[in-house]
């Protein structure tokens, strides 16, 4: 355990394991699959290698992700999410809704890693999506959602697609700007998966 809070408490124990700076987004970039250090490395630019290798081996040390090296011919080796840490998706997911309440739009001077939006959709969406399958193509990324599987690339026949750049994503997703995307395919399925999609927050969300 990185820090102690000298109290008897769950969720001072909780950030004890991973209330560090970076280790969320540590845990965030391992939600979706394991990754080799160079991948962490590129995809939190803001990380220093020292900090990373540190925040890397708190995590490991109380059994949130494990490291093993890839059979040939890649013998790479990955760092990956414990069964204790992928207890953190729900989590995870939580704190996306409450942190869109606030969040401003994207800006030019901001990072947005390779595979931002499969994490998104897969994140946020996938464990309440309706049954059908949905596109999206924001700015460079195409990735999509099967009947609440997230799929990276296009989707074979999709009752809905979505496209726009990267803030008509915040515009859509967090204001409701239907004018801020291009909808080809059934606009009721995509409005009842942001709806589903809505913070189960109490008083005024701007998800709803």
């Amino acid at each position: 355990m990185s820090k102690r809070y000298e109290q008897y408490c769950p969720i001072a124990h909780a950030l004890g394991l991973v209330g560090e700076r970076w280790s969320l987004l540590i845990v965030r970039e391992l939600l979706h699959g394991p990754k080799r250090y160079t991948d962490l490395a590129a995809s939190l630019p803001g990380l220093g290698t020292n900090i990373l290798a540190a925040r890397l081996k708190e995590l490991e040390s109380c059994g949130v992700l494990t490291k093993h090296r890839l059979d040939p011919p890649a013998a790479s080796q990955v760092y990956e999410l414990t069964p204790y840490g992928e207890e953190l998706k729900p989590v995870m997911r939580t704190l996306a809704l409450w942190g869109l309440r606030s969040i401003d739009p994207p800006t030019e001077e901001d990072d947005l890693a390779p595979g931002w939006l499969y994490g998104a959709l897969d994140t946020v969406f996938a464990p309440i999506a309706p049954p059908g399958s949905f596109e999206f193509r924001i700015g460079t990324e195409v990735a999509g959602l099967v009947d609440g599987e997230p799929r990276r690339g296009s989707i074979e026949d999709p009752d809905v697609v979505v496209e726009g750049e990267v803030d008509s994503f915040y515009w859509l997703f967090v204001e409701r700007r239907w004018d801020a995307v291009k909808v080809e395919g059934d606009r009721e399925l995509l409005e009842r998966l942001f709806d589903a999609a809505a913070a189960p927050l109490p008083g005024n969300s701007v998800l709803v």
